[in-house]
């Protein structure tokens, strides 16, 4: 099927091409990420290729102090909560950012992000917390805290083992997903264990050295995806590069390089975004199926 964009920067500069749809999910996306038109993208090109037509509306922090990108520039082409706050959406998406290394409260949209998380409980039907904002997430709905660690976690990790499979299977949400794998890219990690879990909170995939990659709590309708299953084949070694070039500690990305790749010429096997598709298939599945309890509306920017 199809996604298309209601907006962003993609949409204003006719790089995206929209198609007819028909009775398309209306998915909000908090783009927190400081290359947002890659965000934009990778994010299109995810749900472009799922059994449901969607259409993508862009939100962004308008509390925030930009540096990558001049505000002006954002506000023009995406919309802030004020504008979209009296609209229903069938799914909420918040992406990862990277400001895992302060403490929550010391985040510039912080209160804006409460608020948000506030508001989707009666204007969203199901919401995926992803990277920074899944961590975020159990922190304000259960209190999880997060902490540092030794070293970036960074590359592609692939579920070890099934959790809790009741919960599995009444979620719906790893059907097909016996071979996940999702890029990680985060300093820090949530203090979750796996044995002492609050109540309506499960945990559904997880890693040995990266922790849980999956949690959903059903009562909330909340997904807390601690990877960006959204990334593209080259993110990573992107995002290497980078790191390299600005002298940082960093340790090449894991089970991510074939042998070879820069003296060869191997070329980088995406080994997880058949993955990624599967989730996130899985979550529109969610949405379609549950009882919504709410009343749709036509929105409009």
């Amino acid at each position: 099927m199809t996604a298309n964009a209601k907006n962003g920067f993609l949409y204003q500069k006719q790089a995206w091409q929209n198609q007819k749809l028909i009775q398309p999910l209306q998915i909000l996306v908090w783009n927190l990420m400081p290359t947002k038109e890659n965000t934009e993208e990778q994010f299109l090109s995810l749900l472009n290729d799922l059994d449901q037509d969607v259409e993508l509306t862009f939100l962004y922090a308008c509390s925030h102090h930009f540096k990558t990108v001049p505000k002006d520039a954002v506000a023009d082409c995406y919309a802030c909560w004020h504008q979209i706050k009296d609209q229903n959406f069938d799914g909420l998406i918040l992406t990862g950012a990277p400001v895992e290394q302060l403490p929550f409260e010391d985040v510039d949209y912080w209160q804006e992000f409460l608020t948000i998380k506030d508001w989707a409980k009666d204007h969203v039907g199901q919401t995926i917390n992803a990277c920074w904002s899944a961590q975020a997430a159990l922190y304000q709905d259960f209190g999880i805290k997060k902490r540092r660690l030794p070293a970036k976690l960074f590359g592609i990790y692939e579920a070890k083992q099934l959790a809790q499979e009741t919960a599995t299977e009444k979620s719906g949400l790893t059907a097909g997903l016996s071979n996940f794998k999702t890029p990680q890219s985060r300093y820090s990690e949530s203090v979750i264990d796996v044995d002492d879990l609050p109540a309506d909170l499960q945990v559904l995939l997880t890693n040995d050295q990266a922790g849980p990659l999956l949690l959903h709590s059903a009562e909330r309708k909340q997904t807390y995806l601690t990877g960006h299953s959204e990334y593209q084949t080259k993110t990573l070694d992107a995002e290497y590069r980078r790191d390299l070039a600005k002298h940082l500690a960093i340790h090449e990305p894991a089970n991510y390089y074939p042998e070879g790749y820069y003296d060869r010429g191997e070329e980088i096997e995406n080994t997880w975004t058949a993955s990624s598709r599967q989730l996130y298939q899985n979550w529109l599945n969610l949405i379609v199926n549950k009882e919504k309890n709410y009343d749709r509306q036509e929105i409009t920017l």
